[in-house]
């Protein structure tokens, strides 16, 4: 299948970081949590999709967020976490290259995903728990990733939107 089609079959929605999605599950279960404000599903999942030169702009949420690969190829994640340090991991089937078919992005950890170089697209499924809640989300500006991690300049420039 091509990006096109799943899109069309997933019904995807335009993502507000980048790319495609469309939420599948939501848990019923609601829970009380330390540390957030109100009760939260116990968790989400979506599947999301990334074309070529597309990016899921850098950002972070209150929860762990369990990445899984689908379909496409290769999709780099790049978190940069509380100490300014940058992580990157490889999202995909070649497991002897050191691709991984899962990943979890930690809590707090600013974070962003895009294709790889040579890659037409990557479908990839996003669980969240506690669930995903918009209150919850954070995507500063260009600006504000620049003055608080220049050390990362490059990477800045590329995985944000001004």
């Amino acid at each position: 299948m091509q990006p096109r089609d799943y899109v069309e079959t997933l019904n995807l929605q335009a993502h507000p970081e980048g790319g495609w999605f469309a939420e599948h599950y939501r848990s019923p279960l609601y829970l009380e949590i330390h540390g957030f404000e109100g009760s939260r599903n116990a968790a989400t999942s979506i599947y999301f999709l990334l074309e070529a030169g597309q990016f899921s702009a850098l950002h972070r949420i209150k929860s762990d967020e369990i990445w899984h690969f689908y379909d496409g190829q290769t999709l780099n994640i790049i978190e940069i976490d509380p100490s300014g340090n940058l992580i990157s991991t490889r999202l995909g089937r070649n497991l002897r290259e050191g691709e991984q078919l899962s990943y979890t992005v930690k809590a707090g950890h600013w974070f962003g995903s895009r294709p790889a170089a040579g890659s037409e697209f990557s479908l990839v499924g996003c669980t969240v728990s506690p669930g995903f809640d918009f209150a919850d989300f954070e995507m500063p500006d260009q600006a504000w990733f620049l003055q608080e991690f220049p050390q990362h300049q490059a990477l800045i420039r590329e995985m944000t939107r001004p």
